[in-house]
């Protein structure tokens, strides 16, 4: 049973720095494509950032001030947000996919940026 549990959120400060954590259970993240979501209240969930084993992607908004990176020993993901603005403020929820059928979720975590 695949399982994801984030970790690290909270109130970040703007032009401060924020490290969501990811641990991933039951399937290897190098094997998969590993990313991050998040849904702002009253936004739909939008694609944050993403990385296989051969590329990467970014939301235009994110690009210069996100990092996506992983642990293959851990099997975790991680999110580091630089300089976060108000306008991240979301929930964040971290997905692995396998294919196009078998997607995984963590149960969300909870990010405001604010000073």
């Amino acid at each position: 049973q695949v399982q994801l549990v984030e970790s690290g959120g909270g109130l970040a400060q703007p032009g401060g720095s924020l490290t969501l954590s990811c641990q991933v259970s039951g399937s290897k993240i190098s094997s998969a494509r590993v990313g991050w979501y998040r849904q702002a209240p009253g936004n739909e969930l939008e694609l944050v950032t993403f990385m296989t084993s051969v590329n990467s992607y970014y939301l235009d908004s994110v690009k210069g001030r996100f990092a996506i990176s992983g642990s293959d020993a851990e099997n975790m993901v991680y999110l580091q947000m630089s300089s976060p603005k108000s306008e991240d403020t979301a929930v964040y929820y971290c997905n692995l996919a396998k294919d196009d059928y078998n997607t995984f979720w963590g149960q969300g975590i909870q990010v405001t940026v604010s000073s």
